[in-house]
């Protein structure tokens, strides 16, 4: 049996962390099986649909790296994948309940009338599940076709499963309610159910369900505040699931040879954006500096930093790539770097450069540094160590006044790894400047 399960977001808002979630432990099954991971847009709601929150979802699925194999935008052989477009479809369903005498008409909608029967769910999550489907006042029978002709999700999410050839339907665990209902449907129509798993659900630090109030619900603002993809799939699998050896920074390619159903716990998931935040820092201390630079340009670009060539630009960024937490951050850390008209900080420059005899050294440190020849950052740390030995000054006695005059701040990345970047002459004129600046 071929593996295939799917992502069926509405398009009337944005893509929740819960949804994505969702999307990747399907993509994950999926690929661990080597079946089809499908995209199917449930659009039946006209009037809260957007084109909009229809890219969002593309757009952040992209990001997270959860390609699919078959979608709106790439067809497959049980196509169309928006619900607006599969109305006959459903057509073609209801007449084999109303064959059945399934149905009936209340009001002008039409009704799905229950068996009455117990109705046993084996998930591959929750375990065995019976819901005593007998009392018509808890289980009223379920409206499928509104009057107005639209459809009601449970229907046509059941016909679409069916049509997809769906062999697994994995989701949040407030659908696991609605799951009796849908296998009343799948045997009225003569359909083996698919196997069913309900991940647990995602709750604020209040232990209330994660809402869009809540900071973090939405995947857009991990993409806009600066996390990796590789950060926020790695944080998003940990949500309920547990590789099992206490381990917590994981690559997706260990996650997908690690991830596996039995493992994920029935204990909702406290969302802590703190932990995120933290994880966002390990894997961007872990990735490659060209993957770094992927992902940091568009946030320097949107900066405006005119850093020239993408050399220099990678330059600067391998000497911050451990300090930064957030690919926000990125362009604060080195607009320094590549503007000589950059602010000096004034607590910075009266504990550092206005400290008793803080310009001598640095007038001195500049001497020194003028007759270096070969420009390297570990030639300057020389030549500064030097002239605080010849002055008999501790090493921070130069360095906290040099680091002020070549970026105006008193914390930063290495400051001989500044000196490199700038290059003598820049680095010289910083100095300059500075004392300038001090001695007013």
């Amino acid at each position: 049996m071929t593996v295939r399960t799917r992502f069926a977001p509405s398009p009337t808002g944005y893509l929740h962390v819960g949804g994505a979630r969702t999307a990747l432990f399907n993509w994950l099954y999926a690929r661990q099986h080597g079946g089809t991971f499908i995209l199917r847009i449930e659009d039946t709601d006209e009037k809260r649909n957007t084109e909009e929150a229809r890219q969002v979802i593309y757009d952040g699925l992209n990001w997270l790296g959860l390609d699919w194999d078959e979608g709106p935008d790439k067809g497959g052989p049980f196509g169309p994948y928006q619900q607006s477009e599969r109305s006959d479809i459903y057509a073609k369903h209801l007449a084999v309940l109303e064959a059945g005498g399934h149905l009936y008409e209340d009001n002008g909608a039409i009704r799905f009338r229950s068996p009455r029967k117990t109705v046993v769910v084996e998930d591959l999550i929750c375990g065995r599940i019976e819901f005593d489907m007998s009392n018509p006042a808890t289980h009223p029978d379920m409206t499928i076709r509104r009057p107005d002709g639209s459809w009601i999700f449970h229907f046509v999410n059941v016909v679409d499963d069916i049509e997809m050839k769906l062999t697994h339907v994995i989701r949040g665990e407030d659908h696991l309610s609605n799951t009796p209902k849908h296998i009343e449907l799948y045997n009225a129509l003569g359909v083996t159910p698919p196997k069913f798993a309900h991940i647990p659900l995602i709750l604020n630090t209040e232990g209330k369900k994660l809402s869009k109030r809540d900071g973090g619900s939405s995947i857009t603002f991990f993409m806009d505040g600066g996390y990796t993809p590789e950060a926020v799939a790695n944080y998003l699998c940990l949500l309920g699931w547990s590789p099992g050896d206490n381990r917590e920074r994981l690559t997706m390619a260990e996650i997908l040879s690690l991830f596996d159903l039995a493992k994920v716990n029935r204990r909702n998931a406290i969302f802590d954006l703190d932990k995120c935040f933290w994880l966002n820092g390990q894997h961007i201390l872990a990735m490659s500096l060209a993957r770094f630079a992927e992902l940091a340009k568009p946030f320097v670009d949107k900066a405006g930093i005119a850093y020239g060539t993408d050399e220099a630009l990678i330059q600067a960024l391998a000497i911050v790539k451990a300090k930064v937490k957030h690919l926000s951050d990125v362009p604060d850390w080195i607009a320094f770097l590549f503007s000589d008209e950059f602010s000096f900080d004034p607590e910075a420059v009266e504990k550092s450069l206005k400290k008793p005899g803080a310009l001598g050294r640095l007038k001195a440190l500049e001497a020194s540094l003028l007759t270096v020849s070969d420009w390297t950052h570990v030639t300057v740390e020389a030549a500064l160590k030097e002239t605080a030995l010849a002055l008999g000054v501790k090493t921070g006695e130069l360095v906290h006044p040099a680091r002020v005059a070549v970026s105006g701040r008193s914390v930063g990345p290495g400051l001989y790894e500044i000196f490199e970047v700038l290059g003598k002459d820049r680095t010289l004129a910083r100095f300059e400047r500075a004392r300038s600046l001090a001695a007013e």
